[in-house]
């Protein structure tokens, strides 16, 4: 479901030379005599050698990634679908080729498809000549297309958990559906209640779209693919001409604002399990009370002719070709009808575990998700063909005497698409196990959608993210690493984004246990995203045609992983953290500094949590530099453990188990979605939902109960730095 990007909170690294580390000259010799001597005392290579292998020519295969891709995308294979299981079969028998100990863990869930839709649009009776249109909502098969036949077991474009029903309205234009988008409109004297709104993809969740609409009022929603966001422009053409989406095509997806099987929230899908009746998991306020259905740039253009009133403001317009964009409502009356089936159904996920061979209860947990809505080329199965490399690689390195200090799983979840179900079914299920010996986890969902190199985690991974790009080369200029290129970028300065956001299966990690986590991909959103058009073709025309951004990803994804699973202490530093909480701190008192809210508490930890981060990465410094003879010192392995469990845990302590307010399966206090955008998100949700309260409401009550969540993150703040720093009060 990888999220098309979009703004998020994030940190940027400035490039400086006072930031690289130095080595004094005495201590470079005396690490070099020490490698040479331990290659000759040794009966194996040093963890450094099988790292510096891991990336190096000899071992990666383009090829073998692209054979992977083909095969996971020969047919459509949507979740609890024959086809998907064939998929999983595929991910499970290599992993096994591969001498993985795999296996499946199944949960059954309740998921959605189509039944029957339809859309029509008709005109007032003073221009009843006019024959009502009628949409196929079909997406087209191009001349030649290789996967003709496997098209047509897509299925019908639809919305995941939409609500079932029949509305007829006046289309009402909502721009892109956002908060603020309505707000406009009501500032233009424009009556959604009782519309069907017409907005565009491409800046929120699809489902927050629906939820916004029904908030303003509206009884229907049509959310369709905009030429100007997906459709390119100029004489370029489309797919397959060129990369652009084809005026039929349809972004689908899921309209479902949770985590996880919606009939079982915080508890795990297994067999014979208690589950929420229909009526009680609408009353959870996660799935939509309105039908709505996705529709391709042409019937969104045919539909935007039909609407009259006032014309939208210029950022509210579309291309220069199409038609004048206007708010309504009307004159255009859609009526849309969609009917959905609930099924529970049973998913899939392939799980591979390496086991460590010194800490094999410690977990560096390794996913992608392999479900698509169609072919899923890009969105997800770039990212399982990189998996399967990764594993490959590592089979290579077994082979040549590599064993893992601490124990790597690696995961191929299934129904991420519906609300990263495989992967939450999963968390809640070893909830108490990953608690206490995960590590972190890695993601990767669309690992390819173009060039340029992105990265998202929580803070302690920020250094180890730099320091492993500059060990792979760019795979559009080998003469310099992905790290250079980075830096060369518009920003000057490598950007790392937040996990605050719900658009892959990271969330469950991060947001409702604290685990550690990181997510890398190429590319920033490609024009067929979630749509037909998504296959092979695509991604050997347009995406990667060597194949070279997979192997650059696997490169950077595996080095992760083996330096999270081999490093004597984790490589974390919670500086970063502290920093980064200081300036966004400041940020909100700027904000909220007037309303007489108190954040002293908060800057107070944040002091806290600096000196013991500083405490603990000197307390780690002292024990290295003792060991620049490491054969000959005996190992203190029980104070080695004591700092690294205070690391692993620390992020645990950023979670509060009432969760946020209204919002208990999110228990991170510094990162959550957005509640208006599940794409998106801020700092410190809680403290952000109760300031979006307190200005709506105006009252001394409202803003106490903002000091109230500043107090929350405050303590919680204050736990981690306890952890860190080991010591009873």
């Amino acid at each position: 479901m990888k999220k098309q990007r979009s703004e998020s909170h994030s940190h940027t690294y400035t490039k400086s030379k006072n930031s690289m580390v130095k080595i004094s000259i005495v201590s470079f010799l005396a690490i070099g005599i020490a490698t040479s001597l331990s290659l000759v005392l040794s009966s194996s290579p040093p963890k450094s050698y099988y790292h510096s292998l891991y990336k190096s020519n000899s071992i990666s295969d383009n090829a073998s990634i692209s054979h992977d891709l083909y095969m996971l995308t020969r047919r459509p294979h949507v979740a609890g679908t024959e086809a998907n299981a064939q998929a999983a079969a595929y991910v499970l028998s290599t992993l096994a080729s591969y001498s993985i100990n795999s296996h499946i863990v199944s949960y059954d869930v309740s998921l959605t498809y189509p039944i029957s839709r339809s859309l029509v649009l008709t005109q007032p009776e003073q221009a009843s000549e006019q024959l009502p249109v009628v949409f196929d909502l079909r997406q087209e098969i191009y001349d030649g297309d290789p996967y003709a036949d496997a098209a047509r077991e897509v299925l019908p474009s639809f919305h995941a958990y939409a609500k079932s029903g029949t509305v007829r309205g006046a289309v009402v234009y909502a721009n892109y559906g956002r908060v603020e988008d309505f707000k406009r409109l009501k500032e233009m004297g424009v009556n959604v209640t009782e519309s069907i709104v017409l907005a565009r993809y491409g800046k929120i969740y699809r489902g927050d779209i629906v939820n916004n609409a029904f908030e303003a009022g509206a009884i229907g929603a049509i959310v369709y693919t905009d030429k100007k966001d997906y459709g390119g422009g100029g004489d370029e053409g489309w797919f397959p001409e060129a990369k652009w989406m084809p005026p039929s095509g349809v972004q689908v997806g899921s309209v479902y604002d949770g985590a996880g099987d919606p009939s079982t929230p915080g508890w795990p899908s297994i067999q014979g399990c208690e589950r929420l009746s229909d009526d009680e998991v609408e009353k959870q306020g996660n799935v939509p009370l309105i039908p709505s259905l996705p529709v391709s740039a042409a019937d969104g253009e045919t539909i935007m002719r039909s609407v009259g009133g006032q014309v939208a403001d210029a950022g509210w317009q579309g291309s220069k070709d199409g038609p004048t964009y206007r708010l309504g409502p009307g004159p255009g009356i859609l009526n849309l009808t969609y009917t959905g089936k609930k099924a529970i159904e049973t998913i899939q996920n392939v799980i591979g575990i390496i086991e460590g061979v010194e800490e094999p209860d410690r977990f560096v947990v390794v996913g992608n998700h392999r479900d698509a809505w169609t072919f899923g080329a890009v969105d997800p199965n770039s990212g399982t063909a990189a998996l399967l490399e990764v594993a490959r690689r590592l089979m290579k390195l077994e082979k040549r005497g590599w064993k893992p200090r601490r124990t790597i799983v690696l995961c191929n979840w299934d129904a991420e698409e519906y609300g990263l179900i495989g992967s939450t079914e999963w968390v809640e299920d070893n909830r108490q196990l990953l608690a206490s010996r995960a590590v972190a986890y890695l993601n990767v969902d669309c690992a390819v959608s173009g060039p340029g190199f992105h990265a998202s985690a929580t803070p302690q991974l920020d250094r180890l993210l730099l320091k492993t790009t500059r060990q792979v080369d760019d795979p559009e200029n080998s003469s310099q690493s992905i790290y250079e290129s980075w830096v060369a970028a518009p920003s000057n300065s490598p950007t790392i984004e937040r996990l605050g956001g719900g658009g892959s299966d990271y969330a469950a990690f991060v947001q409702h246990i604290g685990i550690a986590s990181a997510d890398i991909s190429f590319g920033s959103g490609y024009p067929v995203y979630h749509s037909m058009y998504d296959d092979f073709v695509w991604m050997e025309k347009f995406g990667d045609p060597m194949f070279r951004r997979h192997i650059a990803v696997a490169s950077v994804w595996g080095l992760l992983t083996l330096q999270l699973a081999d490093e004597e202490f984790l490589p974390f530093d919670y500086l970063s953290y502290a920093y980064e909480l200081q300036e966004k701190a400041k940020e909100l008192e700027d904000e909220i500094s007037d309303r007489g809210t108190r954040l002293a508490p908060l800057f107070e930890s944040i002091k806290k949590l600096k000196d013991a981060a500083t405490k603990i990465n000197q307390e780690r410094k002292a024990m290295e530099e003792k060991r620049v003879w490491p054969w000959m010192l005996k190992r203190d392995k029980v104070k080695v453990r004591e700092i690294n469990d205070r690391l692993m845990m620390a992020e645990r302590a950023f979670t509060d188990a009432e969760g946020l307010s209204g919002r208990p399966w999110y228990k991170h206090l510094i990162y959550a979605p957005s509640k208006h955008d599940d794409y998106g998100s801020n700092y410190f949700p809680g403290i952000d939902d109760a300031i979006e309260k307190a200005k709506s409401l105006s009252t001394p009550e409202s803003w106490h109960l903002v000091q109230h969540q500043v107090w929350r993150v405050s303590r919680a703040v204050r736990h981690v730095s306890q952890v860190l720093d080991g010591e009873l009060t």
